[in-house]
């Protein structure tokens, strides 16, 4: 591909948000983070595709890199969080206060959070982990 990553990465969000599956959406992710290493962004797309079809250890792998790269990304957090419930690790409650006490603070967050939540269990209706980790971060 000759596009740029920054262009690769617009048009993979785009056919994401238009529905297309993680199926064929992985391996343009892929290529963007191989090319955009330092992409914190990048690397959680990915995490979060691999997630979607069921690759745990996978996802687990590049949501470490993800938060890493951005230890203060939300959506990173979620899902190094749900990477670790699906791969049976511990320490996942620690990756849960941080994003419950960002969007404590910061109502677009919260709100972003919840659309990425209801997304995921709108195209993984019975996810389990998300459903545990949406009510953690969601609870009264």
């Amino acid at each position: 591909m000759t596009e740029s990553p920054n262009s690769l990465f617009d048009l993979g969000l785009e056919r994401y948000k238009a529905g297309e599956g993680p199926d064929t959406l992985v391996p343009v992710f892929q290529e963007i983070c191989e090319r955009s290493p330092k992409n914190p962004v990048a690397w959680s797309c990915l995490a979060w595709l691999y997630l979607l079809e069921d690759k745990s250890p996978q996802a687990y792998k590049v949501a470490l890199k993800s938060v890493k790269l951005a230890p203060n990304a939300p959506q990173a957090q979620i899902n190094l969080a749900l990477a670790m419930l699906e791969t049976g690790k511990t320490g996942v409650r620690k990756h849960i206060d941080i994003v419950k006490q960002q969007i404590a603070i910061d109502p677009e967050l919260r709100d972003e959070v919840s659309e990425s939540i209801e997304d995921g269990l709108s195209r993984k209706p019975q996810w389990d982990s998300l459903n545990r980790v949406k009510n953690w971060l969601f609870e009264m």
